[in-house]
């Protein structure tokens, strides 16, 4: 039982932004499952699950990825210490580092498993990250100058 609902838990965080322990409860009961919210707060904890920015200003939980786990605060801190600025153009967003950081950030951009970008390549300084629409695009760069902006 136990394996079952925690494996419905990562099949709807993967499926659904789910902000809220609330909104989780009730994706599991329409799927079948009655649970307690002490029940969902233990799954979340066993299941090593982060909080992550879910591309509209709020957050989501998503898996934590073991070792390479991208929390929110690691991100957030290497993003604001090492990014420069961030543009678009068209469905691709630029994004220009410190020399040398291109890649650290760029990883820890890929580990947040986002699905409007397809993906990411990183130089020296430069990231270029390939968005599924330009409306992705320009969603991701404002998100971005946000965090820059802290």
């Amino acid at each position: 039982m136990k394996n079952g609902r925690q494996r419905k838990i990562l099949e709807i965080i993967r499926k659904y932004n789910v902000e809220t322990q609330e909104e989780l409860i009730g994706r599991l009961k329409e799927a079948g499952y009655s649970v307690t919210q002490a029940t969902v707060s233990r799954d979340i904890r066993e299941l090593r699950l982060v909080k992550i920015t879910n591309g509209a200003g709020g957050y989501k939980y998503a898996e934590s990825g073991g070792e390479n786990a991208v929390n929110s605060d690691r991100f957030l801190t290497l993003f604001s210490e090492n990014v420069a600025s961030v543009a678009r153009g068209q469905n691709i967003v630029c994004v220009k580092c410190l020399t040398g950081m291109a890649q650290a950030v760029c990883a820890a951009l890929d580990r947040l498993s986002r699905e409007n970008i397809v993906g990411t390549l990183a130089g020296e300084d430069t990231i270029f990250v390939l968005c599924r629409t330009e409306k992705d695009a320009e969603t991701l760069t404002e998100e971005m100058q946000k965090l820059l902006m802290r």
